[in-house]
């Protein structure tokens, strides 16, 4: 395994180990590695010749408010990891090879970075684009790999590669959960035990949200049915609860089953969630 921390690095890294026509993949990280990033990992090693980690704790994403600082930061024992998961390269440049002095461009995401959790974290999902739409050309991979747990990024991801043509294939693994439902998150770290314990309202909402929709409530119903569970337990602090089109983050419509997207506060902190419906 071989670590790059500039772009020049990386590239010749990349380019030395992709000759031949073989296939790169890139799994896009802050760190902090759990189950769910490791899933990711070995995805990419089972279809990819060359695997690249990227870790790097992108402060475009955190807005003013957010925990940029507190973000939980683990290089070494992240690089442990990876070297167990037999990475080839992993990226883990500082802000400055990042963001360069000077710098003034950056991705626009539209409406679909503006809604649901876009309308909760003002440019965010602008700040993702941005760094994702980076590490693409930096890395130039045939395939990228996103998590579902994170499934409003996976659509603008989705999105990025259509709208700016990167011949690049989003590969999105499922969400990795504890026994008792939990999604894997790295702020997971923040919670109390009795925090951990009022988390799962979050799963079991979306659970609940489930059973409306397979009694043939409307999208109203199920929403209100989700929030319910949540907004009674004392301690937590719902931001929404929606049924959405799951590639458009709209009001669902007649093409298919809708996402079930739930973000709440559990003391100080936040977590997000979500659950595709299927009329299987």
């Amino acid at each position: 395994m071989r670590v790059a921390r500039t772009v020049a690095e990386l590239r010749d890294m990349v380019t030395g180990a992709a000759g031949d026509g073989r296939i790169v993949g890139l799994v896009p990280t802050m760190g902090a590695l759990h189950d769910g990033h490791l899933s990711l990992l070995r995805a990419a090693r089972s279809e990819c010749d060359v695997v690249v980690l990227s870790i790097f704790v992108n402060p475009l994403q955190f807005a003013p408010t957010d925990d940029l600082a507190q973000y939980p930061r683990t290089e070494a024992r992240d690089l442990e990891l990876a070297e167990m998961e037999k990475v080839d390269i992993v990226f883990v440049p500082p802000v400055t090879e990042m963001y360069r002095e000077g710098s003034q461009v950056s991705v626009r995401t539209g409406r679909l970075g503006q809604i649901v959790e876009g309308a909760a974290r003002p440019g965010h999902f602008d700040g993702v684009a941005t760094v994702v739409a980076k590490l693409f050309n930096q890395v130039r991979p045939d395939k990228a790999f996103f998590g579902q747990k994170d499934a409003q990024q996976v659509a603008v991801v989705k999105r990025l590669v259509v709208d700016l043509d990167f011949p690049i294939k989003i590969i999105v693994g499922p969400t990795v959960r504890e026994a008792d439902g939990l999604a894997l998150s790295s702020r997971n770290v923040y919670l109390s035990p009795e925090q951990r314990t009022r988390a799962t309202l979050l799963w079991r909402a979306l659970q609940r949200g489930r059973e409306v929709y397979e009694a043939d409530g409307s999208t109203a119903e199920i929403e209100a049915a989700m929030a319910a569970v949540v907004t009674r337990e004392e301690g937590m602090s719902l931001d929404y609860a929606l049924a959405v089109d799951p590639q458009t983050f709209e009001p669902p419509s007649d093409a298919g089953p809708p996402l079930l997207v739930i973000a709440a506060r559990v003391g100080a902190t936040r977590l997000i969630d979500n659950f595709q419906l299927t009329d299987e």
